[in-house]
């Protein structure tokens, strides 16, 4: 009863932060704009166009919506304040996460303190739910799952612990809530469990190094996974296997991937030649790229690798066939179309100007690039085209 009354007072805390953040004067964006790209490119499959949520920088108030529509090859830039005149601000101080579920797009806007829902046909705004510092958005039998890091955005040692959030994505409301670890970050369901990457990045050094694994039918958490420290990403592959990503310390202990078993929950492989900073699966073939970054040499470690999950091997170590990696300063996001045979990189550049967002053919060569907002990420693909 204890976690439950504690949870409504975060609830009711984060609910006048939200008041306080829709008072901000939003920083300069670039404005809407429609930008005829590829018009000539057939349609295959059922996919009509994408969203991409691009991030802003924190602080800044500039996250942004942007549509590309294969339909008639046209690029449609920050759409969110067209589409939603009425709404006090754009979409708000860090866009963290974009998913489509039930025909609804959900944002989540970090360090606005929520999740910003709009219908997916239309990217018209339906509600705001106010969640503290959250993160990452999973989707399963009727409800959303949001990780949070609950406390205020700042290093501290005693830096709050996490939880997930639970929400009925008929009615838009919170209906339950479960401690996991600390600073979690993406999500992955498989079967009737959740699992949940704890990072701790709040708490650096003293990294926290585990999965939580909640039990859906009851929304507990079973028990912890012991992995690798400052965990970040989860993608599960076809065999019952999940990718996690680590980013280190970003000092001596680098970037690398783990392969988890979830019918035992046991570390089965750890990929120390495999950084991985974001990561998206196509078949049987995982398409992960890194850009890390170390202090003590000051530079950035870029790579982009395909990893093939049937046989748990290294397919490539560059996937970009033409050169055009080098026009690439910061690669950010990934995304992969098989149905239209492409794949999409973001690049944020210097993290404080518009990125870019390029299209590659399944065997790596350019097809077109376009300027985006700041921080491209988040890119979600959408079977109905915008109204």
């Amino acid at each position: 009863m204890r976690r439950k009354t504690g949870f409504i007072r975060i609830c009711a805390a984060t609910a006048i932060m939200l008041v306080v953040f829709s008072c901000r004067k939003p920083d300069y964006i670039l404005p809407g704009e429609e930008i005829v790209i590829n018009p000539w490119d057939s349609i295959s499959g059922d996919i009509r166009g994408f969203f991409l949520l691009n991030e802003g920088n924190m602080g800044s108030n500039k996250a942004s919506l942007d549509y590309y529509g294969y339909e008639d090859g046209t690029y449609h830039r920050n759409i969110y304040g067209e589409r939603n005149p009425n709404e006090v601000k754009d979409l708000g101080d860090v866009g963290n996460d974009l998913k489509i579920y039930g025909g609804k797009l959900w944002a989540v806007i970090n360090c606005s303190n929520y999740v910003e829902v709009m219908d997916a046909s239309t990217a018209e705004h339906l509600s705001k739910i106010a969640i503290p510092n959250c993160r990452y958005v999973a989707f399963n039998d009727g409800y959303a799952y949001v990780s949070a890091y609950a406390g205020p955005v700042e290093i501290a040692t005693d830096a709050r612990i996490g939880f997930v959030a639970k929400i009925d994505t008929a009615s838009l409301r919170i209906v339950d809530s479960c401690i996991v670890g600390y600073q979690p970050e993406e999500m992955a369901v498989v079967g009737n469990k959740l699992y949940v990457a704890n990072s701790g990045g709040y708490r650096a050094p003293d990294y926290d190094s585990t999965i939580s694994v909640i039990n859906l039918d009851t929304f507990e958490e079973m028990y912890k996974i012991n992995v690798g420290i400052n965990l970040d990403k989860i993608e599960p592959d076809n065999y019952g296997n999940l990718y996690v990503s680590s980013r280190g310390d970003h000092y001596t202990i680098q970037s690398k991937t783990f392969i988890i078993d979830t019918r035992t929950d046991r570390v089965t492989d750890t990929l120390d030649l495999l950084p991985n900073s974001s990561m998206a699966l196509a078949g049987d073939s995982l398409f992960v790229i890194s850009s890390e970054y170390n202090y003590i040499t000051g530079r950035n470690e870029i790579s982009y690798a395909i990893w093939n999950t049937a046989t748990k091997s290294i397919v490539t170590r560059n996937f970009i066939k033409d050169g055009m990696e080098n026009q690439i300063r910061i690669p950010y996001g990934i995304a992969v179309n098989r149905s239209s045979g492409e794949f999409f990189v973001t690049d944020a550049k210097d993290y404080v100007s518009p990125g870019t967002l390029h299209c590659f053919t399944l065997d790596g060569r350019w097809k077109w690039a376009v300027t985006t907002g700041d921080i491209p990420a988040h890119i979600v693909f959408t079977t109905h085209s915008l109204k």
